[in-house]
């Protein structure tokens, strides 16, 4: 696996992290933990996707995954041979499998997910041996900038919790 921390970034895989960066703040808006992934085949957009789990009750509706079908469909087929998926944070173990599935040829991702991520992280899927396909993986590309925006998301949550308890508290 290659961190793009040390490497320097092309200006296309810059490009495409900013997109997914952009996916991700539509997740936000919807009040999603804010991922964005973006699927990209002969430099052309194939697929998008933000988290929509809590809008959509769909434990399964994870930036990746809404990438890859609505990928699929693009490409009226279940292989996504040759594209390359940005996601601004580390995939989980079940995005992992559906990327190993679905063949997709290189994931680049920002943050690192030090509690479920499946890109190194805490699971390494998307590489191993013992699977049928390996993904080319690189991790790190906007590092900073994909942690903060979960990081400031999480932090207005649990201040606008901490308000609302307040306000609820002193009616009573």
């Amino acid at each position: 696996m290659k961190n793009l921390t040390t490497l320097s970034a092309t200006e296309n895989d810059l490009y495409w992290m900013e997109y997914a960066l952009r996916l991700a703040d539509k997740a936000e808006q919807h009040g999603e933990v804010p991922v964005g992934a973006v699927l990209v085949l002969d430099d052309k957009v194939i697929g998008e996707g933000w988290n929509l789990v809590i809008s959509q009750n769909d434990p399964c509706a994870h930036a990746e995954i809404m990438a890859l079908r609505d990928g699929g469909k693009t490409i009226s087929n279940y292989r996504i041979l040759g594209a390359t998926l940005y996601v601004t944070l580390e995939p989980c173990a079940m995005c992992a499998g559906a990327i190993v599935h679905s063949r997709v040829q290189r994931v680049v991702y920002g943050a690192n997910d030090l509690k479920t991520g499946a890109g190194g992280s805490v699971f390494n899927i998307m590489v191993d041996p013992k699977l049928n396909h390996q993904v080319e993986l690189e991790s790190g590309l906007m590092a900073e900038q994909c942690a903060n925006k979960i990081s400031d998301f999480f932090a207005r949550r649990r201040k606008e919790k901490k308000l609302a308890k307040k306000a609820n508290d002193s009616t009573l």
